[in-house]
């Protein structure tokens, strides 16, 4: 087993098609056959399970892609790293939906224009599993909000990551027009809370806010999208919580209401001693100032 093999698996495995992570590669279809099948031998089992032309990861592949793309990562964090930088590298970014949709485009476009052979990953998830990334290596950093269940940035220690605030966001609970008479949370009538899956911050505050633990009168329907939270609000189905941030450009009918629910704060967390020349630089670029 060789870099050059998990490269290949990777893709076959991103693809699940020996001609399409071919045509990626560069390769000839069959020598990506034999990579895959040399390294079914070396593992002693089947990495991919084949039903006539389809194509599916097996459990065990599916063990090995987790390592093998944290193997590649780190292969070339090392090439980056000795490089003193030079390569460029990679740099995988975790962040919130509403982080990465008003946030970071002026920053990521300003971080391409300095260092344009840096290669940068964006993902996208609720805050929970982005930290449980950066822990397992699978991210470099993210962009995240931590639950009302931390006590604060000293919490992540213990996780052997390192936090910094960013920024801080107001956040509003936005309601239907028919809730015109609500003046704090309390006085809400509608039943339904439109938020992302388990996991996101937001969501914790405003079950918190809301009172929603235990109460059979409260229902969650789970989103992928805030215009789809705000579309849900504005037909007078439920109510929503984010950002001002988003809000400002979300697009929102006029006649929506919104209550202030407090605010949060965005922080960069990466692992402890993460001294990588493209994530200093990142955070060179988030402070304005220069690596």
């Amino acid at each position: 087993m060789d870099s050059e093999s998990l490269r290949i698996f990777s893709a076959v495995a991103r693809e699940l098609s020996i001609t399409h992570a071919a045509t990626r590669l560069g390769r000839a279809p069959s020598n990506v056959t034999t990579r895959i099948q040399q390294l079914e031998a070396d593992f002693g089992c089947e990495l991919f399970v084949r039903t006539g032309k389809r194509m599916a990861l097996s459990a065990a592949g599916e063990r090995l892609l987790d390592y093998a793309q944290r193997m590649l990562a780190l292969e070339e964090e090392a090439r980056h790293v000795v490089g003193g930088g030079l390569s460029g590298g990679a740099l995988r970014i975790g962040s919130m939906e509403s982080t990465a949709a008003t946030r970071l485009p002026s920053l990521l476009a300003g971080y391409h224009a300095k260092y344009p052979t840096t290669r940068l990953e964006l993902t996208t998830g609720p805050s929970r599993p982005l930290l449980e990334q950066v822990r397992t290596g699978r991210l470099d950093c993210a962009f995240i909000a931590l639950p009302p269940s931390f006590s604060g940035a000293e919490s992540l220690v213990d996780l052997g990551l390192v936090a910094t605030t960013v920024w801080r966001e107001d956040l509003k609970l936005l309601l239907p027009a028919s809730e015109s008479k609500a003046r704090r949370a309390a006085d809400v009538r509608t039943r339904s809370l439109a938020a992302f899956p388990l996991g996101c911050t937001y969501r914790n505050f405003a079950e918190d806010l809301l009172g929603t633990a235990g109460s059979s009168e409260w229902t969650v329907q789970e989103m992928a999208s805030y215009h789809a939270m705000v579309a849900c609000v504005a037909a007078g189905a439920c109510v929503t919580l984010l950002p001002a941030s988003v809000l400002a450009i979300a697009d929102a009918p006029a006649a929506l209401r919104t209550l202030n629910a407090g605010h949060a704060d965005t922080l960069l967390v990466s692992r402890r001693n993460y001294d990588v020349p493209a994530f200093q630089q990142l955070v060179a670029q988030l402070a304005g100032g220069k690596p």
